[in-house]
């Protein structure tokens, strides 16, 4: 899995994490949003981008925050 940090341009609610796949929402003083979390791979990352692209949302950036780390099973 691989920690990702996701910059909005605009405010999203809380309430969306749970949505997003438990993404941790915050706020920047900027207007800005950061999502920030564990996404499982790279077919998740697109339908998290998805998911911001229907609520039109406008992407910044995306940025991996620390390199894959392989699952139990993978180790095997």
């Amino acid at each position: 899995m691989t920690v990702y940090r996701i910059r909005l341009k605009e405010q999203l609610d809380q309430r969306w994490s749970a949505w997003l796949g438990g993404l941790m929402v915050m706020h920047e003083a900027n207007g800005e949003t950061v999502l920030t979390g564990e996404v499982v791979d790279q077919a998740a990352l697109y339908g998290l981008l998805s998911k911001v692209r229907d609520l039109h949302l406008t992407l910044i950036s995306i940025s991996p925050l620390e390199a894959d780390v392989p699952s139990p099973q993978e180790g095997k």
